[in-house]
């Protein structure tokens, strides 16, 4: 595939301290493209002085925001697929180009596979993630997407789904899919996705919708 058709959407919010060394390490595997969401300090300049396509959004979005308006302008550039990794350095670059095989081989959906989860909520949302639809990692940052699945669904997305909605949409309609181990390094300072009663209640929130969705017949089941 070739390398401009390839979009690395990065959601940032205050990473100054880490982007430029993200954006540099992978936009050799495609094109990055960085939504800052709201940052306070000088994520959007460091991204796009390290040779970042940047989005930037005024007042915070959201995780769900940010990659809703990345897969937007991946689908602008005319990408045909989109690898999410996180800004903050937790993500192996050199794993994308494992990313890229897969799709290349003709699957659509590639699911990262984390060595750890660090919150209970997290094991939650895995344990029925696995019964139900058959994702044994669906909370992982790392994920490849065919760019015909965000156009299918028109949107990444609806609700705030911490990254979850549109692999969750294509798995249960059963496109082909494969999941990847994903190595994950600590980060240098505090993450960005909130206290852990607060992102423990996030999570539980997004596997609760998620589960309404099917119940109601809006996710189709065909695995």
């Amino acid at each position: 595939m070739d390398r401009s058709r390839i979009a690395i959407v990065i959601p940032a919010l205050n990473e100054a301290r880490t982007i430029a060394a993200v954006v540099e390490r992978v936009r050799v595997f495609g094109q990055p493209v960085v939504v800052d969401d709201g940052s306070t300090d000088d994520t959007a300049v460091l991204a796009w002085a390290a040779g970042a396509d940047v989005v930037v959004h005024a007042v915070n979005r959201g995780y769900d925001g940010a990659l809703n308006s990345g897969f937007a302008r991946a689908a602008k550039l005319g990408c045909a697929y989109a690898i999410t990794v996180d800004a903050d350095g937790q993500h192996n670059p050199q794993q994308i180009a494992d990313f890229i095989a897969l799709l290349d081989q003709g699957y659509a959906l590639v699911l990262g596979v984390r060595d750890r989860q660090q919150r209970v909520a997290e094991h939650i949302f895995a344990w029925v993630a696995r019964r139900v639809w058959g994702l044994s990692d669906p909370l992982c940052g790392m994920k490849g997407y065919d760019m015909a699945l965000y156009h299918h669904e028109r949107a990444f997305d609806h609700f705030g789904s911490i990254g979850t909605e549109l692999a969750v949409r294509s798995a249960a309609r059963g496109v082909r899919r494969v999941e990847q181990p994903t190595v994950i390094r600590d980060r240098a300072d505090a993450p960005r996705f909130g206290r852990r009663l607060s992102a423990n209640w996030r999570i539980l929130r997004a596997l609760f919708i998620l589960l309404g969705l099917g119940a109601a017949g809006r996710l189709v089941r065909t695995t």
